[in-house]
């Protein structure tokens, strides 16, 4: 098991977001992967991007660059 770490989390409305995000990040090689929501937030769908907070602002720019809008984003143990 993973010892739990604070992780940038990116929640999105939809999960053809959460996928349009997966597929920008492996192109672009931003850093993160797709998890599940984590329960202590609720999101409109089930998956979420996690990433170390430090590549909060390449996140950012790529999710701006590539037109994905995210619901949220959030600092939480994962």
């Amino acid at each position: 098991m993973r010892k739990k770490e604070l992780k940038l989390v990116v929640t999105f409305h939809t999960t053809a977001d959460a996928m349009a995000m997966e597929k920008a990040c492996k192109e672009s090689g931003t850093p993160g992967r797709v998890i599940p929501v984590p329960r202590a937030i609720s999101a409109g769908c089930g998956l979420a991007w996690c990433a170390d907070l430090s590549a909060r602002e390449e996140i950012t720019a790529m999710m701006q660059e590539a037109g994905i809008e995210p619901e949220d984003l959030h600092e939480c143990m994962v």
